[in-house]
């Protein structure tokens, strides 16, 4: 009898460290991806330019990254010379991370 106990908790055993290993081995495959998403991930641009609800008019500039461009998700990347231009133009710069002062417009 102690030897029929002693093979299913054998068994027990090694189904638990397979199912384990799975487990390790699936982490690791999440891991790698992330960090292979990260790596093609595009470089964050330099300048945004937020565009109104319609999407033709420009409603304001900001510094790539800038969190109020991100929330309203109507942006699109640009160049110096396009955030100087709409800056010039009268577009308004955005009060949180004043792109203005970024590329040296002073009032």
């Amino acid at each position: 009898m102690l030897r029929f106990a002693r093979r299913v908790v054998e068994q027990q055993t090694a189904r638990q460290l397979a199912l384990i290993d799975q487990w390790i081995a699936d982490e690791e495959r999440r891991e790698r991806e992330r960090r292979q998403g990260e790596e093609r991930q595009p470089p964050e641009p330099e300048w945004l330019i937020q565009y109104g609800l319609n999407r033709s008019n420009i409603d304001a500039v900001h510094v790539g990254g800038c969190w109020a461009a991100a929330k309203s998700g109507r942006w699109r990347p640009a160049t110096r010379q396009q955030a100087l231009d709409a800056l010039r133009g009268q577009v308004s710069a955005c009060p949180h991370c004043r792109p203005d002062t970024a590329l040296g417009i002073l009032d």
